[in-house]
């Protein structure tokens, strides 16, 4: 299940005096900068100086998050969905050529950027073309296996080839039955070391007087970020007691018409969107990983609704749902009904806690003179 390559000795003349790692994740939603944040207070925390690199809306997160860090701008992978489902499986496999403009856009920008040999190394959460072959590179995914129906033979083979660039692939989950990814996670080979990082949260159990009955919370891409968004204002309009909808958007639209039982916010920093997960009893959202990972780490009640069209939020859903940890339904389904379902599922129970140690980082001391 491993080779040599995390091993190679990046010392000789090339060692640097810098503390400095990449830190790369994919503009998919908001998901894979939100698992970033207490990977980049770790590397903090650790005496590493994180440079931000994405794109788009993931960028901006990053950057409200960690105003103070020093940010590079990465090439979109123009990542398109459709607003019927059935479409957007296409769209994605189409968009394949995009993303390798993009990821050849990418390595000549990490070539680029290496070449003065300031950083120590580099992680990429599925970003493909964010490695370095003389740089410790470490890739992050939990989707070792790649869900695409009857492609996904061809999807997990073709991801497992690019994994195999990196010297490390962290993986944020655990082994065994407390598997939050289930299959997604299951691989008998592939070349590159992997190491599994427990349950990737950035926030903390807190226990706080309920303030809402129900916490709405919207993320993903659009189109269909916002077709959700209008049947969730429509359900809850009559909806008797207090609701939160955080939108997911980084904009400053303000909706109107709003019943007066919903609150709404575009969006919360991570503190104030840990508040409000914590001080909620019932949270409705997308089945993300991220979103998961999350729900998870403060032992949540959930109902889930994937985006339409993408089976890896398809199958996590079901999955959670087959182990009774709560239910889903389809968008077009969605009705308050969900919620008194809710009632027959454990919510998130376990102590799903994150597997961080500083051992983690000894891939990138190799590289590391004094500093």
């Amino acid at each position: 299940m491993s080779t040599d390559k995390e091993n190679i000795d990046f010392s000789t003349s090339d060692k640097v005096t810098s503390n400095k790692i990449l830190i790369a994740p994919l503009n998919w939603g908001l998901g894979h900068a939100a698992r970033c944040i207490p990977i980049i207070h770790f590397l903090i925390e650790h005496n590493f100086s994180p440079v931000l690199a994405s794109d788009g809306a993931a960028l901006a997160l990053l950057k409200k998050e960690f105003p103070k860090l020093e940010v590079i701008e990465l090439p979109s992978y123009q990542i398109q969905y459709s607003e019927f489902s059935y479409f957007t499986k296409w769209k994605l496999l189409f968009s394949f050529w995009s993303i390798q403009k993009a990821v050849k856009m990418e390595q000549k920008i990490i070539a680029d950027l290496f070449l003065d040999k300031e950083f120590v190394g580099l992680i990429s959460d599925n970003r493909f073309g964010v490695y370095h072959q003389n740089v410790p590179s470490v890739y992050m995914t939990h989707q070792l296996n790649v869900f695409s129906g009857l492609t996904t033979w061809f999807t997990s083979k073709y991801h497992q080839k690019i994994i195999s660039n990196f010297n490390v692939c962290w993986v944020p989950d655990v082994r065994g039955s407390k598997s939050l990814s289930g299959k997604l996670s299951k691989v008998s080979k592939i070349k590159t070391r992997i190491k599994f990082l427990g349950n990737l949260s950035r926030f903390e159990p807190n226990q706080l007087k309920k303030k809402y009955d129900v916490l709405l919370l919207l993320s993903g891409p659009e189109p269909q970020r916002s077709i959700f968004e209008k049947i969730v204002l429509k359900e809850f309009s009559s909806f008797e007691a207090k609701v939160l909808l955080v939108r997911g958007v980084l904009n400053q639209t303000v909706l109107k018409n709003v019943s007066k039982n919903i609150e709404v916010v575009n969006f919360l920093t991570s503190k104030k969107l840990e508040a409000a997960i914590n001080m909620s009893e019932m949270i409705v959202s997308r089945s993300g990983y991220s979103t998961i990972m999350d729900l998870a780490r403060l032992n949540k009640k959930a109902v889930f609704v994937p985006t339409p069209g993408q089976i890896e939020q398809e199958y996590l859903a079901k999955y959670l749902e087959e182990k009774k940890i709560a239910p889903f339904c389809k968008q077009g389904k969605f009705n308050l009904s969900m919620l008194s379902k809710a009632d027959n599922y454990s919510g998130f129970v376990e102590n799903y806690s994150s597997g961080l140690s500083s051992g983690l980082l000894q891939v990138f001391k190799s590289n590391l003179g004094s500093f």
